[in-house]
């Protein structure tokens, strides 16, 4: 493991960027390089990016896989953690990660201390956490909700990339078409937006003062969203795990859920970013499948189209 770093205000920038360094040089950090273009489709200018090269990954890939054979148990690259992608503790439940295999700068992972399904409620906790990294960091948070949602790991983990997601380009893509929404009490959806959603208007996060009151902020918001989606816990009590797959994403001025129908749609993935307008093919091949498909129809075919509903 490593020594702690307690969390102090105002370093997680410096913080970031230094461990960033640090794991480049040692090689615990491994970048995976990209290409992209733009695919325009419903008045969104999607980022797509096209993999260089996935050997690395697919080889700890397999590696995994061997290791879960051998042991008969699952791995969890989260327990023990690797220590030169460790940022610094964010609170006594949650710390701070590098996403080993990033495809963006500085791509952090929230992670739970101790083991929690990916499948669990998010908590008051959950938000703190998220809170204070907000706070410090203007970048783009999302969280999948289970493997159905683009979870990879099944270790509770939320994810906050810093803003711009690509040099030169000043919004999340999806925002275009969010100019559109109209809320009521706080919450609405995007009428260009073909599948079912919920989108909710965040108070200025940097204004509030305790992680406490921040927290609590956003778990009220992601509880009414869920709700309004018809995902909750019919106890109410937001215990255990929930049985429907969500993405949930956002910036420090919106929040939106998305239920999910499946994971993938001829076989392109989808997790919270492809919501966002960011999305993610493996080749040259799988691009011209997506410009035939057209990334918003693939939004509502791994999503649940507004028109079955």
């Amino acid at each position: 493991m490593t020594n702690r770093r307690s969390w102090q205000a105002g370093t997680l920038p410096s913080r970031l960027a230094a461990q960033t360094d640090y794991a480049l040089a040692t090689g615990a950090l491994k970048p995976i390089a990209t290409e992209y273009e733009f695919i325009e489709q419903a008045g969104v200018s999607f980022l797509v990016r096209i993999l260089a090269n996935l050997a690395r990954k697919e080889a700890a890939k397999k590696v995994q896989q061997q290791r879960e054979h051998k042991t008969g148990q699952t791995y969890n690259p989260f327990l023990p953690y690797e220590a030169d992608l460790y940022v610094t503790d964010i609170s006594e439940t949650h710390l701070c990660l590098l996403n080993k295999f990033n495809v963006v700068d500085h791509h952090m992972l929230i992670i739970t201390r101790d083991y929690e399904p990916q499948a669990a409620w998010l908590t008051l906790a959950d938000f703190e956490a998220l809170w204070k990294c907000m706070a410090e960091i203007d970048g783009f948070m999302f969280y999948n909700a289970g493997t159905t949602a683009g979870a990879s790991q099944r270790h509770k983990h939320l994810q906050l990339v810093p803003l711009p997601m690509l040099a030169g380009l000043p919004t999340v893509p999806i925002e275009t078409v969010l100019q559109t929404v109209s809320f009521k009490d706080g919450l609405g959806y995007a009428e260009p937006l073909p599948f079912v959603h919920a989108i909710a208007q965040l108070p200025d996060l940097t204004a509030i003062k305790h992680s406490a009151d921040g927290g609590q902020c956003l778990l009220e918001i992601y509880q009414r969203l869920l709700e309004t989606l018809n995902i909750h816990d019919p106890s109410y009590r937001w215990q255990g795990e929930q049985t429907v797959a969500y993405n949930l994403l956002g910036t420090r001025d919106w929040l939106m859920a998305v239920p999910r129908s499946q994971e993938s749609f001829r076989t392109i993935s989808v997790n919270s970013l492809g919501f966002a307008g960011s999305l993610l093919v493996k080749n040259a091949e799988k691009l011209n499948d997506l410009k035939t498909i057209g990334p918003m129809t693939l939004l509502e075919q791994v999503g649940i189209s507004r028109g079955a509903r």
